[in-house]
């Protein structure tokens, strides 16, 4: 208990300002309040100014805040959008490019609508919203702007309340849920309600309500071409909630009026129409197996949904985020190969070609494959890019040629002597399937040297890694590790059937093919083999708490948000309906043995290993009782452990303020110094 109690209280403190003898040249933990990243870049239709998204810091408040910026595209001059001390993001354009929409979120304040004028430099906002607006979208002549926007319900009752006697304080009413969904990681218990579709004047109104009913419409949204109807996304079916479903939609402006365009088993999205209104680019897939993980592919068809065709079945990777050409001939779209994030031109005869590779951005902490981009004019494509040693930046690829036009962390890492990453190939001693990997070296690194290895899992497990930055990774090698990170069969960006190796069967061999990696870096002369940690989050908890339970060969261990009983995972999890259908196939209650077989905790009594459990007390994906249960189990056994619980975080914010992100990469530190 006292250790559990030591861990929480020191994550909970600020990193403290140090008095030395000169400025450090290595990346410490209380450079991450000065970090800045580049998100959600948007090119005007002339292609000549560029909207994005800048991240920062503040030390006073251990949070982040985003404000928009516009960068003229062949100099790269910079400026704010808004100056207010406040929170903007979603710069969309209008089709002239005159004005800018966008949310601004003041202190104390709902996010709301506004539009800024570029050639006054005005901004105003455009309607007083009840909840957060989300999907912006512009109608074709630019005088309507599009949005989605939680529509608040009563919720559920059970019995009339009693009257309560004037001046009584009484206790909070009774809450009642009834709903499938009902709460969610990052949000917590849902506000009762669903989410809908509204039209609002770009030049400022009242917000007219266009989609009704039970049900969640979602974005990406799209106005046709004549500007009298929206597309979006959604699920209409009878128990709409428990199924992974999702069709395309056009809804009539005008009165209302529901034309489904799509009709499969599967999720359908992103709707994008071409710019002579004739085709509606979309993507999705066909979920017919129920395997835990499909390719999500790109269609086009026709405007009234005719004609439906698919234009990347023979790419065996996922794509997203389709955008049409601006002559209309071509969709360009992301996709992920072997961990590296690329953008793609795909011509309506299902010709591809890859165009701009390096996309990053999306994460700090670990290295996970991510990035924006933007289509304008010319051939311009605007796109976030981070290397191994920067967070994202701005860049810009016209004429075959890639160009990075901010650098918004030079003045920060400029003198800083950042870990050096290498791609480590490496061989899984299951089946001798290439496995990737990457290292990163200590800063200084010396060849000649063997040192203390950190193997770092990612979570997902349906996720990749790549060559991007992570403050984690930097942490831990600057304190002088060397730090492996991989793809282990079940990750994506490698193909289906790698990513369905694990599907029913989660863990299994992607233990053997990390312990290949780690013998890689052994055999390459960057690790001593007596001196090996592992750490990893979510999936990547998960696997930690399966090595230790299979191998005493590391000398300690810090499972991080952890699944540890899939059964228990199951009944807590925000995502219940999905995660038991399609990752087992059976209810914990049809087949308890074979959730039993694929828990860490069934192999806890062969754990040595000194094991620190990290975990959020907020997290709703893997609830805090996941790691509660390991770490009782451990003390049962006498194995050395600490329970470590981060204050306020979510499961994806475990490292949202810089604080906590420093001091839970710091402990995990701090442990495996214990058994060094």
């Amino acid at each position: 208990m006292s250790a559990a109690l030591a861990v929480v209280v020191a994550i909970s403190a600020p990193v403290a300002a140090q008095v030395g003898d000169g400025p450090s040249r290595l990346f410490t933990g209380r450079d991450l309040f000065g970090l800045r990243a580049a998100s959600d870049p948007q090119v005007s239709p002339d292609g000549r100014s560029i909207a994005y998204v800048r991240t920062t810091y503040d030390i006073m408040t251990d949070a982040g805040r985003r404000s928009i910026w516009l960068v003229d595209a062949q100099s790269g001059g910079q400026s704010p959008l808004v100056s207010e001390d406040s929170s903007s993001f979603t710069p969309r354009w209008s089709p002239d490019g005159s004005r800018l929409a966008y949310v601004m979120a003041t202190p104390g304040g709902a996010p709301q609508l506004y539009v800024h004028w570029i050639a006054s430099g005005r901004s105003a906002k455009v309607a007083t919203l009840e909840q957060a607006p989300n999907d912006i979208a512009w109608s074709p002549d630019g005088r309507t702007l599009g949005f989605s926007m939680l529509v608040l319900d009563e919720g559920a009752s059970l019995g009339a309340p009693m009257k309560r006697p004037e001046g009584a304080r009484w206790a909070d009413p009774l809450k009642v849920i009834d709903r499938i969904t009902y709460r969610a990681d990052g949000a917590g218990y849902l506000k009762p309600g669903y989410r809908k579709l509204f039209v609002v004047s770009a030049d400022g109104g009242s917000p007219r309500q266009v989609t009704f009913g039970k049900f969640d419409d979602q974005g990406p949204i799209s106005f046709t071409a004549d500007g009298r109807g929206l597309l979006f996304s959604t699920d209409r079916k009878p128990g709409w909630e428990r199924d992974r479903e999702s069709d395309i939609y056009q809804v009539a402006i005008a009165d209302g009026a529901l034309t489904r365009l799509t009709d499969r088993v599967g999720p359908d999205g992103a709707p994008a129409v071409s710019p002579d209104g004739a085709k509606i680019a979309y993507v999705g897939y066909d979920d017919e197996r129920r395997r835990g993980y499909e390719n999500q592919r790109l269609y086009v068809m026709d405007r009234d949904g005719g004609n439906k065709r698919v234009l990347t079945g023979g790419l065996d990777r996922s794509v997203g985020a389709p955008q049409w050409a601006p002559d209309g001939r071509s969709i360009y779209v992301d996709y992920v190969d072997k961990g590296v994030t690329k953008v793609a031109r795909v011509g309506l005869d299902g010709r591809l070609e890859t165009v701009v590779s390096g996309l990053g951005g999306g994460s700090l902490d670990r290295p996970y494959s991510g990035g924006d981009f933007s289509v304008g004019r010319g051939g311009i494509i605007a796109y976030t890019e981070s290397p191994p040693d920067r967070p994202a930046d701005l860049a810009v690829w016209r004429g075959g040629k890639s160009q990075r036009l901010t650098r918004l962390n030079d003045d920060l890492l400029a003198n800083k002597t950042m870990a050096r990453v290498e791609h480590l190939p490496a061989v899984s001693s299951y089946d001798q399937k290439p496995i990737d990997a990457w290292v990163a070296l200590p800063p200084n690194y010396d060849p000649s040297r063997r040192y203390p290895l950190i193997l770092e899992i990612h979570g997902g497990p349906f996720q990749s890694y790549g060559p991007s930055f992570s403050t984690d990774v930097q942490l831990y090698a600057k304190s002088g590790y060397v730090v492996v990170y991989s793809n282990p069969r079940g990750s994506t960006s490698y193909g289906e059937a790698f990513a369905n190796e694990i599907d029913r069967n989660y863990p299994s061999h992607d233990y053997d093919d990390l312990m290949s990696v780690v013998d890689a870096a052994i055999a390459k002369g960057y690790a001593d083999p007596n001196r090996l940690y592992v750490t990893g989050g979510s999936g990547g908890g998960a696997l930690t708490s399966w090595i230790v339970g299979k191998t005493d060969r590391f000398k300690a261990a810090a499972t991080q948000k952890p699944v540890i009983n899939w059964t228990s995972q199951v009944l807590t999890v925000d995502g219940y309906t999905f995660m038991a259908r399609y990752w087992f196939g059976k209810m914990p209650w049809e087949d308890p043995q074979g959730y039993w077989a694929r828990s860490p905790l069934s192999l806890v009594g062969n754990v040595k290993t000194p094991t620190l459990v990290v975990v959020g007390e907020e997290d709703y994906r893997t609830p805090p009782p996941e790691s509660e249960q390991y770490y009782q189990a451990l003390q049962l056994r006498g194995v050395p452990t600490a329970l470590v619980r981060v204050p306020g975080a979510s499961h994806g914010g475990l490292t949202a303020r810089p604080s906590q992100s420093a001091a839970k990469a710091e402990a995990i530190l701090a442990w495996f110094e214990r058994y060094k």
